[in-house]
């Protein structure tokens, strides 16, 4: 699919600083990677914005969506009320196959219920799931739910790491991504009752489960994948973007003061901006929901222009690789597995069960 041919739906109401910033990064994203976008919201304000920007035409579109769900807004209530919003309209443009992926900085539930219920689930997932990066030693890794389930069945935390292994497998181009689900102890006995099933469901899975890992071995890189439930998932991201702030307080800090500390500061500034770098969101611009049937990016709400031209390849990214048809594929594959395994169990179980007595066992059933 050439990129005139490729059409990103961009809530351009969505942000803290919208429409300017998304309206920038999308156009930034045009001229970049040569993909088309739809800007969809209040057409005045968006006009207004291209009015001071050079860009091709043909590949910019404006849809006028009159409503705006804002960033402290109730999701569910406005997901009802606010049909003709901006993050409504560019999904709509996704399940008519008038654009193939949304991404919005906006509302961050309104964006994960509107995607749920107008796209729907992918056959065979309960529950999407929302993906996001963290930086390691070695790299960076996928944490996944971070914040669209907050409880979690085993099943489902086995649908987020088969979903995650796919995603580091196609984006990120890991033949093999290791797999890790997040618990407090390395023995497949640690963690609590969802864990310790969703432990052997990812162990009898095809993708390359590696057993529990630890908070502590998150940042050291140990899985390129992380399967754990929203409410961990959210908490952890959230600390992650703390860090990242302590970081530049403590260098602040460090090097304020006297002129040979500032002298200090000039000769490490490059190599700071390298480590700043890994730890900025922007660089991976927007977490994905997995598992519906259309790709949905979802932006950091202070998005800034970088983030969303980020954020609008990412979802080129995933429309070029056939994420959606390629999460199915593995999804079906392993229910063939597991139905496999459930009726072995059965048939030998009925095997056991029609042997009389005195062939093999006695009345209690001792050989």
């Amino acid at each position: 699919m050439s990129g005139r041919e490729l059409k990103i739906a961009v809530d351009a109401m969505g942000g803290d600083d919208a429409p300017q910033s998304v309206v920038e990064g999308a156009l930034m994203a045009c001229r970049e990677y040569g993909l088309s976008v739809v800007l969809v919201g209040q057409e005045d304000a968006i006009q207004k914005q291209l009015s001071e920007h050079e860009y091709d035409e043909a590949l910019v579109e404006v849809r006028h969506a009159p409503e705006v769900i804002g960033m402290e807004e109730d999701p569910g209530r406005a997901f009802r009320r606010k049909r003709q919003s901006s993050i409504m309209g560019a999904l709509e443009l996704v399940k008519y196959r008038e654009a193939q992926a949304v991404v919005s900085a906006g509302n961050t539930g309104a964006s994960l219920a509107g995607a749920t219920f107008i796209l729907r689930p992918l056959k065979g997932i309960d529950r999407p799931a929302l993906a996001a990066i963290l930086p390691t030693m070695v790299g960076h890794s996928t944490i996944l739910d971070v914040g669209a389930n907050v409880d979690c069945r085993p099943t489902q935390l086995q649908q987020f790491g088969i979903m995650g292994s796919v995603y580091a497998k196609y984006i990120f181009d890991k033949p093999s991504p290791t797999v890790g689900l997040l618990s407090i102890g390395e023995e497949d006995s640690k963690g609590n009752e969802t864990t310790k099933v969703a432990f052997q469901l990812l162990k009898n899975s095809s993708i390359n489960f590696i057993g529990n890992i630890e908070g502590r071995e998150v940042y050291r890189g140990y899985a390129d994948v992380i399967v754990c439930d929203g409410f961990a998932g959210n908490i952890a991201i959230k600390i992650s973007e703390s860090v990242a702030e302590l970081f530049e307080w403590a260098m602040e800090s460090a090097f304020n003061g006297s002129w040979y500390r500032r002298l200090g500061f000039s000769m490490w500034k490059p190599e700071l901006k390298r480590i700043g770098s890994i730890m900025d969101y922007t660089e991976y611009g927007g977490a994905p929901l997995l598992g519906v049937n259309g790709t949905c990016i979802v932006a950091h709400g202070r998005s800034s222009p970088k983030a969303i031209k980020s954020a609008v390849h990412l979802a080129q990214q995933f429309v070029v690789n056939k994420i959606d048809e390629r999460i199915q594929e593995d999804l079906e594959f392993n229910t063939e597995i597991q139905v496999i395994g459930k009726r072995r169990g059965r048939i030998w179980r009925n095997i056991k069960e029609s042997i009389p007595f005195g062939q093999g066992q006695d009345a209690h059933g001792k050989k």
